[in-house]
């Protein structure tokens, strides 16, 4: 109680300060902090840089983006009390994180196997349901900008994952989330709750033996150097919603807010664009790194990953909403019943 008080602390005198970024008619300058916990080079944190050169280019320096990667000024739950709190004003956290928030609708993007491809996925985000998920984030204080589709997890581990079998005892790291917990469950292995900034060191002294992660994140943080195998499961879609302090939002002047929606749209389609490449290139920089076996798998085995998992749809049906599920279903065409 007493560490979770001092870091509350911390994040309202921080609030406080933050509270200067905010517009108001005697200041010129409007500055807003964008917090997130990649690295620089990771697709989140390259479109992080896009859209502050677009920012300060289109508004002639009026409003400067202050970007903070990898962690440097909140961990993955802090950085969302630091945004109710308006001591930074963007984020574009993982949507297993809002689920803490109260917004479970969002860990529906959690369930495994849910789209076969990134096109059923932008069915989804880019579409009618993703404007009706946006407008439920607004409800917990803050204002859901885009989604930022970023690419598909897959597993490591210090052994192969080819079965639901070999998943059996395994600690793994997962995100705080209740689909993700019951989906490691799924597969008998052991769920861990870890901040994304502590991984690398929990992988590499044992406290877990492995975790889920698309291409890019796995390479850009080095997991692959601390795990003997990585397989190649395609089991997760992983993306990011960009958030902003509602309140913060509201009291921008319109015309800068209006450089910030089209900037933010730019910046959505830049994401978009490389986070298909980039995890390409990550997969090919693994590979070539030499220090990781690259487990593919048959279809039969992908088959059987998959039935495996896909009872958890049913599982957290209650706690995202079946209504959500059925909508996703129709809009991809995906049949659970064929398996």
């Amino acid at each position: 109680m007493f560490f979770r008080s001092m870091i509350q602390a911390v994040l309202i005198g921080a609030a406080v300060l933050g509270a200067m970024a905010l517009p108001a008619a005697a200041q010129d300058r409007i500055t807003i902090k964008f917090s997130h916990v990649v690295t620089a080079d990771a697709p989140k944190g390259k479109a992080a840089d896009y859209f502050k050169k677009l920012v300060e280019e289109r508004t002639n320096g009026r409003v400067v983006i202050e970007v903070y990667p990898n962690s440097q000024l909140y961990k993955d739950k802090e950085e969302i009390e630091a945004l109710q709190l308006g001591a930074v004003q963007l984020l574009a956290p993982a949507y297993a994180k809002l689920g803490s928030m109260g917004l479970r609708e969002f860990e529906v993007f959690d369930l495994p196997y849910l789209f076969d491809s990134m096109k059923d996925a932008q069915a989804v985000t880019q579409g009618p349901i993703g404007q009706e998920l946006l407008k439920k984030a607004e409800t917990r204080g803050i204002t859901g900008l885009a989604f930022w589709d970023n690419s598909f997890k897959q597993m490591t581990a210090n052994r192969p994952l080819r079965t639901p079998e070999d998943f059996k005892g395994l600690k793994l790291r997962i995100q705080s989330s209740k689909v993700l917990d019951a989906q490691m469950r799924a597969l008998n292995a052991l769920p861990q709750v870890l901040a994304f900034s502590e991984v690398y060191q929990a992988l590499q002294t044992g406290v877990v033996d492995g975790q889920e992660n698309p291409f890019s994140n796995i390479y850009t943080q080095k997991f692959h150097e601390v795990q003997k195998a990585l397989t190649v499961t395609n089991h997760g879609y992983h993306g990011y919603l960009l958030l902003t302090n509602k309140r913060f939002w509201d009291e921008l002047p319109p015309d800068v807010r209006g450089v910030l929606t089209a900037a933010i749209k730019d910046s959505t389609a830049y994401f978009n664009s490389i986070a298909k490449q980039d995890d390409d290139a990550a997969l090919d920089a693994i590979r070539k790194s030499g220090k990781t076996e690259i487990v593919e798998l048959t279809p039969q085995e992908k088959a059987g990953l998959k039935k495996a998992l896909l009872p958890v749809h049913k599982m957290m049906a209650a706690r995202v909403g079946d209504g959500l599920i059925q909508s996703i279903y129709k809009a991809t065409g995906f049949d659970p019943s064929t398996f």
